[in-house]
């Protein structure tokens, strides 16, 4: 794929983009504010869920693992 076909390709992206959510009738001023609200509620959300998911996955399979009867020793019965 060539630099001249991939430009073209984001450019229509970004145009489709621009049809779904109606921000072609936008002024500069309010696509400033809707893009920068935008993209700081996508960050928001991908930070969430780079912080949380692995915790819930890891809290999921513990208890998986405990109903199923491969439990880990408790610590302080291997400590004599």
């Amino acid at each position: 794929m060539d630099i001249k076909s991939m430009k073209n390709y984001l450019y229509w992206l970004y145009c489709q983009f621009e049809l779904i959510t109606c921000s072609y009738l936008m002024e500069p001023w309010e696509k400033l504010l809707f893009y920068t609200f935008n993209i700081t509620m996508l960050v928001m959300v991908l930070y969430t869920a780079y912080i949380f998911v692995p915790v819930h996955i890891s809290t999921a399979f513990q208890f998986f693992l405990h109903l199923f009867g491969n439990q880990h020793e408790n610590t302080v019965s291997v400590v004599k």
